[in-house]
């Protein structure tokens, strides 16, 4: 079970909330051959076992940096290998054509009905199921688009922040890809700062060590100091208790854990159900007392 701070719950249900899917909700996918969507780590392992030959000795280099979670880097340096042109058929074969179906974590996060969702993911899969719930109302947009005139309408948002595997030319991987995105569309960052200081953030399925987390965050909690804190979920041991404790002080992220003993993280589909009869109740509450 987890337990549910009553900020979460009430922010969620006051839609003051941004939801923020990494590619651990992805993985919960599967297509008709029983095959779930790889994580980041996964993908560029799977790559660099299929291009072992044409990397020589840096496949060791990349390996490494796989290996210790530096995934920016580790692309960068295969796709100064094996060209992007290859790398994006590489990410198209992983992400788009195997035919991932959402499932029940999917429907649960949507049920939320948080107005934003941004996701660094390149895959599909969300936006399946928001668009079908929604009878294909939701806009899905990408951190090139014109996001901005979206944010002050009434419509439900999906924000794709590194791109997505229709466009493999625009999808940010690398750290030159980020580095760049953050120049030439800085008024996307601009943006999110913006979410940030207005909206929780709730991170799901996502790596501490997303730079968008590590930048952003810690950009905005040395800026504007004492502001509400932004929320994590992940497993129980994943983190050191002097881990939390600094990822707290430097980026205002309070640590949310569920039980994984068994490593198919039912407990968080289980936690998520529980949060949403929540919001659905306090929604109920907030609406008696005419306190929106």
């Amino acid at each position: 079970m987890i337990n549910w701070p009553e900020d979460v719950v009430e922010d969620i249900a006051r839609r003051r909330c941004v939801l923020y899917l990494g590619s651990g909700v992805s993985a919960n996918s599967v297509n008709e051959k029983g095959e779930t969507p790889a994580t980041w780590g996964d993908f560029l392992n799977s790559v660099i076992e299929n291009k072992k030959g044409t990397l020589g000795e840096h496949y060791g280099t990349i390996k490494e940096l796989i290996r210790e979670k530096d995934f920016l880097l580790a692309c960068e340096v295969l796709v100064q290998k094996i060209g992007e042109i290859e790398f994006g058929e590489c990410a198209e074969n992983a992400f788009r054509r195997p035919q991932f179906a959402y499932t029940d974590i999917h429907e649960v996060i949507y049920g939320l009905d948080s107005r934003i969702v941004i996701t660094p993911n390149i895959d599909k899969i969300y936006e399946q199921c928001a668009l079908k719930n929604s009878k294909g109302s939701v806009v899905i947009k990408k951190y090139y688009d014109d996001i901005a005139s979206y944010l002050r309408k009434p419509d439900y948002l999906v924000i794709k922040a590194h791109g997505c595997v229709d466009d493999t030319q625009k999808i940010v991987f690398t750290h030159e890809q980020y580095n760049k995105a953050r120049y030439q569309y800085a008024s996307f960052y601009r943006l999110l700062d913006a979410l940030l200081l207005t909206h929780t953030f709730i991170f799901i399925g996502c790596g501490i060590k997303d730079p968008d987390i590590q930048l952003t965050l810690e950009n905005m909690n040395f800026s504007f100091p004492n502001c509400k804190p932004h929320y994590f979920i992940t497993e129980e041991g994943s983190m050191k208790h002097e881990v939390i404790q600094s990822i707290y002080r430097n980026r205002n992220i309070k640590i949310i854990t569920y039980e994984n003993k068994d490593g198919k993280h039912e407990e968080l589909l289980k936690g998520l159900r529980e949060l949403s009869i929540c919001v659905d109740n306090k929604r109920k509450e907030l609406a008696e007392r005419a306190t929106w």
